[in-house]
């Protein structure tokens, strides 16, 4: 059974949510994810406080790379897009046509979108790093204003 925990930070209320093999949910939470809570026992443990503590430092500009285990569910081409993901450097990003190829299919610009919007642990994998070809920001289940604020969190706080 997973266990969860709703912090309050710096961009909203955040659950983080773990199954005793490693972190398996961070989202935004609000009533599109309350259906999602509910599945969860509410229980705060070391994993996730350990993983609260390094989304705070991440937020602070302080933390550039997240040290946790992640125990995530998806299909073996998500899960080549989500590691794909965690392979762009903090401060920078990179267009769905260059994860497709990351993923040795340069014509899977969609099926990387969707692996993305499916992405179960938002900032500790970095799908806000993936942009449009034409730079565009495009789709993020945080919307486009937390992509963008986090886009320019890394980039200020960056080399």
């Amino acid at each position: 059974m997973k266990k969860l925990w709703v912090y309050e930070t710096s961009i909203g209320p955040i659950g983080i949510a773990e199954d005793g093999k490693g972190i398996t949910n961070t989202f935004i939470a609000e009533e599109r994810t309350a259906k999602l809570m509910e599945e969860m026992v509410r229980e705060k443990t070391h994993l996730i406080e350990k993983a609260v503590m390094q989304l705070e430092e991440y937020l602070a500009g302080v933390r550039r790379e997240f040290d946790l285990p992640l125990h995530l569910q998806g299909t073996e081409f998500q899960k080549k897009v989500w590691q794909a993901l965690c392979s762009i450097p903090y401060g920078e990003t990179r267009s769905y046509q260059q994860i497709a190829a990351m993923v040795g299919n340069e014509k899977a610009c969609r099926a990387v979108g969707m692996a993305n919007n499916r992405n179960p642990v938002m900032i500790l994998v970095p799908c806000h790093r993936v942009i449009g070809k034409n730079g565009k920001l495009v789709g993020y289940a945080g919307g486009l204003d937390m992509k963008e604020a986090l886009l320019r969190l890394e980039s200020e706080n960056h080399g």
